[in-house]
């Protein structure tokens, strides 16, 4: 008698929280504007964070909403972006499109390793070890996280062991940054063509016996660009809000460390510049 008593209980206990749930989900029902599942269907889906929302649902309706317009979607085609514009009655608008950038070019031919690491092929898992064993401290690893973690297949790995970066395929998503042990990349707006492609904070010419194309914070490229550049914890640093549309900066740099970045891809040292003329692997240097 007890067991059926108990259990007309917890049926009568359940009906009423069923009916309480059902009153409740329709009096605080809020009904959702049918064009934000429009306009997410008309995004690319990839979900990666570029515009500054946390995915394409949240900038469906942030364009819905008024706050974004179409152009913040710099992954979209333009005429995908023009035909959201279309569909919401608003303006396209414009974003310039930015992309991952990569601080080193510290590849096998041009700098050296003191040791032979043989663990997991990782850069994080290297970078526990010591550093990662090569001679540049700052220097990138080369073993290919960025390029894994790369959703988009931006990134590739070229023969000298460095990731090169795609500039149409990258959606500045920001992965590799993340990933990166050595903090190496950072995202750009792609009219950034003045770029410091090295990290090394150290002074002088010894960073030479380890990395050829190593800054070695002669400060030249200040000089003679007083506003435009800064040397900051032995590093040039450049200040993107100016007009850097000339490549004065990188003329006497005598290691190619500081670069101009092609449309295309090309790497454009200055004519100061040493010639990198060695194409295989340097051997380990002994500790």
């Amino acid at each position: 008698m007890l067991v059926v008593t108990a259990a007309g209980a917890l049926g009568g206990l359940a009906l009423l929280l069923a009916t309480g749930l059902v009153v409740a989900n329709r009096r605080l029902y809020v009904e959702e504007d049918p064009r934000f599942d429009t306009v997410e269907s008309m995004l690319p889906g990839t979900n990666c964070g570029a515009c500054g929302f946390p995915g394409c649902r949240a900038l469906a309706e942030a364009l819905v909403t008024g706050e974004a317009l179409p152009g913040k979607c710099t992954v979209s085609t333009e005429a995908g972006r023009a035909a959201i514009a279309r569909y919401l009655g608003v303006d396209a608008g414009a974003e310039e499109a930015r992309v991952a950038r990569l601080a080193c070019q510290g590849g096998s031919n041009v700098a050296r390793r003191h040791a032979e690491y043989t663990g997991h092929p990782s850069c994080r898992g290297a970078a526990l070890v010591a550093g990662g064993g090569k001679g540049c401290y700052w220097g990138c690893l080369g073993y290919g996280d960025c390029a894994e973690a790369c959703d988009f297949d931006a990134i590739v790995m070229n023969e000298h062991g460095l990731p090169v970066v795609s500039e149409p395929l990258c959606t500045a998503c920001g992965d590799c940054v993340e990933i990166c042990p050595k903090d190496l990349f950072s995202i750009h707006a792609v009219s950034h063509r003045l770029w410091v492609a090295c990290r090394n904070l150290e002074f002088g010419d010894d960073i030479l016996e380890e990395c050829q194309v190593g800054c070695t914070a002669c400060g030249r490229c200040a000089a003679d660009a007083p506003n435009l550049i800064r040397m900051q914890d032995n590093l040039p640093v450049v200040d993107y809000a100016g007009r850097h549309r000339s490549r004065e900066p990188i003329e006497r740099c005598p290691t190619g460390a500081i670069v101009w970045l092609e449309a295309d891809g090309t790497v454009v040292k200055g004519d100061a510049a040493r010639p990198v003329v060695r194409h295989t692997t340097l051997p380990v240097a002994p500790t």
